[in-house]
């Protein structure tokens, strides 16, 4: 059985309407991929039914080789999956302290200051704000609150959504380098965005979903070779 995140004809849908309609993927250990589509592609969906969110209505998620299709959202982060959601999504009434040892509450241990130390080299000015309420921050000091938080888990797979998104062009920049770094330390990505000239950029390989359905797929350099995807996109990201 394969390593890695593997989605295998997945269909998700909420009341009567379908999302996502055969959906299979892979998302390689230690590799950054992505998932790129426009608003109402069915990405956010996507995330949700790998992480049970909501649960797909046939197909399976496996990860590592075993099923996980089914299991509760706890016992998946347990896994070694982290995510870091679309907008954020800070603990604005608390410390950046707080926000950040919440990232770890599931496995809080002796290597936790290490963590943190960890989240400090990468974004030192979370450092300089260890009591600043996070909801005084700007966006883009936010933006790496967020992603500290999720590094505090220790992820194996962290799944980053729309890491673009109301971000000023510097901190877009500074967000996907800080990404690539990320991977370079060993972690595997799953980066989901509509930027796709940036997220092309850092990727290794991804798919490109179109009305729930994945409409193209290869490595970055295909992926910004290919004809419906450089008409789609390039030039509007």
């Amino acid at each position: 059985m394969p390593s890695g995140l593997i989605l295998e004809n997945l269909c998700v849908g909420y009341d009567e309407a379908d999302v996502l309609t055969g959906v299979s993927l892979a998302v390689r250990p230690g590799a950054i991929t992505c998932i790129l589509g426009a608003n109402g592609a069915g990405k956010s969906t996507l995330i949700r039914a790998i992480l049970a969110l909501t649960p797909p209505r046939s197909g399976r998620v496996l990860y590592d080789g075993e099923e996980i299709t089914g299991l509760p959202t706890h016992r998946i982060v347990s896994r070694g999956i982290a995510c870091i959601p679309e907008g954020r999504k800070v603990f604005a009434k608390m410390t950046v302290r707080e926000n950040l040892l919440i990232g770890a509450y599931s496995d809080r241990n002796a290597a936790t200051e290490a963590r943190l130390d960890g989240v400090f080299d990468t974004f030192p000015r979370l450092k300089e704000r260890l009591d600043q309420l996070a909801g005084t921050m700007s966006g883009g000091e936010q933006a790496m609150l967020s992603i500290g938080r999720g590094l505090m888990a220790a992820p194996k797979l962290l799944i980053i959504d729309e890491p673009s998104l109301g971000l000023s062009p510097l901190f877009v920049k500074e967000n996907f380098s800080v990404i690539r770094r990320i991977n370079e330390t060993g972690v595997t990505i799953l980066l989901v965005e509509q930027n796709v000239k940036q997220t092309l950029a850092i990727a290794h390989h991804g798919y490109v979903l179109s009305q729930g359905r994945v409409a193209a797929a290869g490595d970055a350099a295909t992926l910004r070779e290919n004809a419906e995807v450089r008409a789609a996109y390039f030039g509007k990201s």
